[in-house]
């Protein structure tokens, strides 16, 4: 008769973990993490998951003494995950695996630098991920007739944006790459070694989506804007008019922007000196106020995300900020002294009883409540 409770309680259990299970994958199939992190349990799934790739869990099965015998490859995660080996064990696995994925990076890092500092300009050409299709579609495909003015705006127009864009992401691609590894190589992180939706790593069990960005200009339009001020790129035209510096109008405000404060940084009239000095040091007086309460500007991130990319998963962002020059803050990813000084230090106070003041809240479309956990580091180069 016990052994028959025995059995009918390992059976419970077994349908218990089974239905976690399931739902564990359908909220995470449906990009809803801030349910997902929500549940008991949900952080064991996501590492996990990490490993689901056929040859992984296979590996790990080896390595746990689990026998696989009549397992369908397609039930193998599930299997696993009914099992239930430590936690322990998976953590210790997954840092073996990436300690092998990672020493092969390691022999290249020095050559990937270099070839990182090669780059002279972040130009994407006026073509992004996210409106790739839209803008070749839209200024090109709908709106030229001529199949020679097309062939024409290829060469000419095309392909030099795409050879911007190229590069471009080639830089974000290597300089993202070697940064998650910074992060990933410290003691209290449990890095993600497959592809898994929405995390790069776990610090204290605390899953993180690693966002690297600069100071946002929206974010910087918003501040001015609150306080009454005119927009950075009206206060360089009003500025440009004082000192009569012809540019052209016709260009996007971004490029109007670009060109004014190269050329008004390049003047040597004692006013054009002055009013840079003024305009820089306005700028880290924004940036100082948002480092001491970080708060709005993490809202902000979460709530101007593309509707297409949305998430609202746990995020870290961190934000490279030039003091001396804004625009020249993409180059600080391929400073990897100045971020491994600054991650490291961040990792190392990172304080999990403090987990209270990562939450938070913002709206979504139609109003729609979101609850999640972030922080933010800012790296500033002096």
């Amino acid at each position: 008769m016990g052994e028959k409770v025995q059995k009918k309680g390992q059976r419970n259990i077994y349908f218990i973990a089974m239905s976690k299970y399931n739902e564990y994958l359908r909220l995470y199939t449906e990009n809803k993490f801030d349910s997902l992190l929500r549940e008991e349990g949900s952080v064991y799934w996501l590492k996990l998951r990490s490993i689901s790739r056929k040859k992984l869990l296979i590996e790990f099965c080896k390595f746990v003494c689990i026998d696989l015998e009549n397992i369908s490859n397609n039930k193998l995660l599930e299997y696993i995950y009914n099992i239930h080996p430590d936690v322990e064990l998976i953590d210790e696995f997954i840092k073996k695996k990436y300690q092998e994925e990672r020493s092969s990076r390691k022999e290249v890092e020095p050559f990937l630098v270099s070839e990182l500092y090669k780059m002279g300009a972040l130009d994407w050409g006026g073509l992004y991920q996210n409106n790739l299709e839209k803008t070749i579609v839209n200024n090109y495909i709908k709106k030229i007739k001529s199949y020679d003015v097309l062939n024409e705006k290829i060469e000419n127009e095309i392909h030099e944006s795409l050879k911007g864009y190229v590069r471009s992401s080639w830089y974000n691609h290597w300089t993202s790459i070697l940064i998650e590894d910074i992060f990933k190589d410290h003691c209290r992180v449990i890095p993600t070694i497959g592809l898994i939706k929405k995390v790069d790593f776990f610090i204290d069990n605390i899953p993180f989506d690693l966002k690297v960005t600069y100071f946002p200009e929206g974010f910087m339009s918003e501040i001015r804007k609150n306080k009454g001020w005119p927009t950075e790129v009206q206060v360089l035209k009003r500025f440009a008019k004082e000192l009569n510096i012809n540019y052209n109008q016709k260009q996007k405000e971004r490029d109007i922007f670009n060109e004014l404060i190269i050329r008004i940084e390049e003047s040597q009239k004692p006013e054009a000196v002055n009013f840079i000095k003024e305009f820089k040091q306005t700028r880290w007086q924004i940036i100082e106020e948002v480092i001491e309460h970080p708060h709005n500007l993490i809202k902000w991130l979460y709530e101007k995300q593309g509707e297409r990319r949305f998430d609202a998963a746990n995020r870290l962002f961190l934000v490279l900020v030039d003091k001396t020059n804004l625009e020249d803050s993409w180059k600080m990813k391929r400073n990897i002294d100045l971020l491994k000084d600054r991650i490291n230090e961040y990792l190392d106070k990172f304080n999990v009883q403090n987990i209270n003041e990562l939450k938070i809240d913002f709206d979504w479309i139609d109003d729609k409540k979101y609850t999640t956990l972030s922080d933010i580091l800012f790296i500033i180069k002096e």
